[in-house]
């Protein structure tokens, strides 16, 4: 909950409950406005946003030059999207089967490891005459393994940031992402241009090394957070991961205060159609690689803005409120691609739809603080799973789509159906009538 993506334990008091409308107490009551230096006063976030920055822009400058490659080699719409959507769709997978090692075993090894385990993986990639094909098998890899690093990473949040310092931690994360994002959307087709694609993936192995290297020297070991049996599991011998995927499916699906906001994240499916289609829509434009990385950076570079604005002006209580309204207009706004704007205004509207997107910073924070400790991470898995299940299969969708339509006019279908569903999804919500 987005990439991802998209944390601290409160009491049980105050926790959420399952079907509760309102928003946490905690957050609710919060007579002082958290400030960026609150949280950056603390030296295990800084670790972990440092960790974060490195592999962030090193996974998108990857990302660009294969797809790069795919559609300067085969000038498919088709194979470049299931190109980027192979960075993507895998995180599903690692999301559901594998999120759930960062609850059993402690959140910290699981980073490191993880980190280490996609430097080899990414180094291999860059190995001189790899072909095409095993390169982007090795990046559905990195992705899977990439799940439990970041739900390791999202569930130490909640033990390092207190109070609102978790919503404000939360947009400085995805600030970082995005802006890591930019950067390396932006300077990918630049860098792919000049330098290839081997010295790409080479930085990016680089990234996850540094990464590891910092996690371990910054961030404190803490234990398990859950090295037995599930709560309420009698059954003889050790928690199955088997077993902690399906409790996990149980909690979130059973519950509105987790199901309404795992799904608001879902809808970043729509809105970042324009991704899998960035290729052939720069090409449609008129555009070379440097408009590629325009168009994929247009978003991150909204939705950076919108993060850090929505959480430095917005009340908690107001964020809740405008949660619903954000998440149609994030997809609504990318229905102008209907008229095929020229690419100076496409950037504009792309950046837009990412504005709107900071509504994911409250819809994340209620999922967050609603969940209990012990499966904090089997949750987070399952969400941003399934984020990234339907951003990969919109993106592959919208591929197919635009071999045989413009772009702009996929982008635009894209957007009036994110929209509905939002809607749909906003009047689900408790009180809504």
């Amino acid at each position: 909950m987005t990439k991802p993506k998209e944390k601290r334990i409160v009491s049980r008091e105050s926790r959420i409950t399952p079907g509760a409308s309102g928003p946490p107490a905690e957050i609710a009551g919060a007579a002082r406005r958290t400030t960026f230096a609150d949280v950056f006063g603390i030296a295990e976030f800084r670790a972990l946003w440092l960790a974060q920055v490195l592999s962030v822009a090193g996974d998108q400058l990857a990302r660009v030059a294969l797809t790069l490659l795919v559609f300067e080699q085969t000038r498919s719409s088709l194979l470049a999207a299931i190109t980027f959507a192979a960075s993507v769709v895998p995180a599903f997978v690692g999301g559901f089967t594998l999120a759930g090692l960062a609850d059993r075993w402690p959140r910290r090894r699981v980073m490191i490891v993880c980190d280490l385990s996609s430097a080899l993986l990414v180094g291999l990639m860059a190995l001189p005459g790899t072909p095409l094909a095993i390169r982007v098998c090795l990046l559905i890899l990195v992705t899977m393994i990439s799940a439990p690093f970041i739900s390791a990473r999202a569930a130490l949040y909640p033990d390092i940031l207190a109070g609102d310092r978790y919503v404000v931690g939360t947009a400085v994360t995805l600030t970082t992402i995005q802006f890591a994002q930019v950067l390396g959307f932006a300077a990918g087709g630049a860098v792919v241009a000049f330098v290839g694609a081997r010295s790409a993936l080479l930085a990016d192995a680089a990234t996850f090394v540094l990464s590891a290297a910092i996690v371990r020297i910054w961030v404190r070991a803490r234990p398990a957070a859950r090295p037995g049996p599930l709560p309420g599991n009698h059954a003889p011998g050790p928690d199955r991961p088997a077993a902690g995927l399906a409790a996990g499916l149980r909690l979130v699906f059973r519950s509105r205060a987790l199901l309404i906001p795992m799904l608001f994240g879902w809808l970043a499916a729509f809105y970042n159609i324009p991704e899998g289609v960035a290729a052939p829509l720069a090409h449609s434009l008129g555009g070379g690689d440097v408009a590629v990385g325009l168009i994929l950076a247009a978003g991150a570079f909204g939705a950076s803005v919108g993060a850090v604005l929505f959480s430095r002006l917005a009340r908690p209580q107001q964020r809740l409120r405008w949660m619903g309204p954000l998440a149609v207009a994030s997809c609504a706004a990318l229905g102008l691609f209907v008229f095929h704007p020229p690419l100076p205004i496409a950037l504009l509207v792309l950046t837009l739809s990412g504005l709107c997107a900071c509504y994911q910073l409250p819809a994340n924070a209620a999922f967050v603080q609603a969940t209990p400790t012990q499966q904090r991470s089997q949750a987070f898995g399952i969400a941003q799973g399934g984020m990234s299940l339907g951003q990969g299969a919109a993106m592959i969708l919208a591929g197919a789509a635009a071999e045989q339509l413009s772009p702009s006019l996929v982008i635009a279908v894209g957007a009036a159906i994110g929209a509905g569903t939002a809607i749909v999804i906003v009047l689900g919500r408790p009180g809504a009538q």
